[in-house]
């Protein structure tokens, strides 16, 4: 019987593969080459892992349970804006109108609709999700967006939302959205040196600013290397690979380690009158917290998305590593609470920022990949040296910035940057830390950060306001929703709660803004290069 039975399957799976070498004969004869390239592309569809994109229900019904309310606060943030401040880029939810002072301004951009575009899809949310896809089908407008805006979130937000919505649905308005936006944001690019202008103008098509910092310049490739994969076009990777061939190698480095500002003179030497290249006056500062931080989050997840192929981006990555515990890995006095000094003209700053708390998950998420234990380790002592930054504060939300002196822990000072702004990196951490050693404590810190910002930050009329002050148990909300809260924090605490296949970590790395991107090769079918995505038109 079981050798009847093996002969039997054995003869199925023969006619399996000879229909379908058929079927793309068939395809060749009738429609050409591209019909054999999407019928060869469907049928590795069939011997690939599934990507689970929706649903992801975790086994235990009490965790089903928190994750469900964790959707009723998105539900919550997307009415309050949707009544309000629709088509707007942000909502100021005690004023009930838009917020027009954020780093959009009045350019209607709808960019909290762009950035939610995945985290509706990914909770099932899907009249939402409709309602998205028509506004930016219909009134996005990039013509009437005539004012001055930073490249780096035009890219994050817009580019990296639009193309995400992409790669989860196939839908080709959001492809072709993403290079709309992209395309207008080259004139940055013409300049006589790889980096780009700091300001874009989407509707005049022009671009000015000057130097921006490093984490702007340097959090650029995600995007443009995978807008090259989705469209054919190889010259948004072309500028990612002179930032990373030209400039990384002419700059100066401390141990792997980069300075935030960099300005550029191109001038004769003194040692040669007939030198005319250019060169690099670097700023002494170094920090993994802000005007730093996504630089070397994007060197090791550009070698994840190339499915571990990007070796010079994993050098860099270790390089930068191997920096960070040489020079800025410390530990407080009282509780041993490890943390990351920034370093300024030779003198360290006891100062970590809630930005940098985005480098528990990073550091742990390299080391997992590389099979590097000490990094997992400094990922998980770093998280939870955040999660104190939370629990020391009345609200039990985190401040800004906190320091650590022989008074204070994980704390911030009287003078200090008091407010919270409904950040996402602490939670970005623990949903990370959760997925690679399923730790309870990450989800029991995360339901924590949950019920605060219930408590303190819910605008009964709709939508979510930050706070300008931590340490007051009465609350003094700043009323402004930010669009980060939905297309990032909402979604770490929903994935948090979620099974582990949702977003798969080795099948999707997040860029900055928590928009994920397939990773290239055969371990996600959800890629989409460009024949590919052809053949979903």
């Amino acid at each position: 019987m079981r050798v009847i039975r093996a002969r039997l399957i054995g003869r199925c799976f023969f006619v399996f593969c000879l229909l379908i070498i058929c079927y793309c004969g068939a395809m060749l004869c009738l429609f050409g080459t591209q019909a054999v390239s999407d019928s060869i592309f469907f049928a590795s569809l069939l011997s690939r892992r599934r990507t689970v994109i929706q649903g992801g229900d975790d086994a235990d019904p009490d965790v089903r349970i928190k994750r469900d309310h964790v959707k009723s606060m998105m539900q919550h943030a997307w009415n309050g804006y949707i009544q309000y401040a629709w088509g707007a880029n942000e909502l100021c939810p005690i004023s009930r109108k838009p917020y027009n002072d954020s780093i959009y301004g009045s350019a209607p951009l709808g960019a909290t609709i762009v950035d939610s575009l995945d985290t509706l899809f990914i909770m099932g949310m899907m009249d939402e999700f409709a309602a998205a896809r028509d506004w930016i089908e219909n009134d996005m407008n990039l013509d009437e967006a005539n004012v001055e805006l930073s490249l780096f979130e035009v890219n994050i937000r817009l580019v990296g939302g639009l193309l995400a919505a992409f790669a989860l649905t196939g839908d080709n308005l959001f492809r072709q959205r993403a290079e709309e936006v992209a395309e207008r944001m080259l004139p940055a690019f013409d300049n006589v040196t790889s980096i780009p202008n700091g300001r874009i103008n989407l509707g005049a098509k022009t671009s000015s600013g000057g130097w921006p910092v490093l984490a702007e310049w340097g959090t650029l490739s995600l995007e443009f290397n995978y807008l090259s994969d989705v469209t054919g076009s190889g010259v948004y990777r072309s500028h990612i690979r002179r930032i990373y061939e030209t400039t990384i190698n002419l700059m100066v480095n401390m141990d792997g380690l980069y300075p935030v500002n960099i300005r550029m003179r191109k001038n004769k030497t003194k040692f040669d009158d007939d030198d005319t290249r250019i060169h690099w006056n670097n700023f002494d500062k170094y920090t993994l917290g802000a005007a730093g931080d996504s630089f070397y989050e994007y060197l090791l997840k550009s070698w994840l998305q190339s499915g571990k192929t990007d070796e010079n981006s994993l050098t860099l990555y270790l390089q930068a590593v191997n920096g960070v515990f040489k020079k800025l890995v410390r530990t407080s006095k009282k509780s041993n609470l490890t943390f990351l000094v920034e370093i300024e003209y030779e003198r360290e700053q006891s100062v970590m920022g809630h930005l940098t708390c985005f480098a528990g998950g990073l550091f742990a998420l390299g080391g997992k990949a590389l099979g590097l234990e000490r990094h997992v380790e400094l990922g998980a002592a770093l998280t939870s040296t955040c999660h104190q930054s939370y629990v020391r504060t009345p609200t039990k939300l985190g401040p800004e910035t906190f320091e650590f002196t022989d008074d204070l822990e994980a704390e911030v000072d009287k003078n200090g940057a008091k407010y919270y702004i409904l950040r996402p990196e602490v939670v970005e951490s623990y949903f990370i830390l959760w997925r690679l050693t399923h730790d309870p404590r990450y989800r029991l810190w995360g339901w924590e950060a949950v019920e605060a910002i219930e408590k303190h930050c819910r605008i009964p009329s709709g939508g979510y306001s930050g706070l300008r002050n931590v340490d007051s148990a009465k609350p003094d909300h700043d009323d402004v929703q930010q669009s980060f809260f939905l297309a990032e924090t909402l979604k770490y605490l929903y994935l948090l709660f979620s099974d582990d296949s949702l977003i798969a970590l080795d099948q999707w790395v997040f860029n900055t803004e928590a928009h994920p991107l397939p990773i290239k090769g055969n371990v996600n079918p959800l890629f989409r290069p460009a024949s590919a995505s052809q053949f979903n038109n």
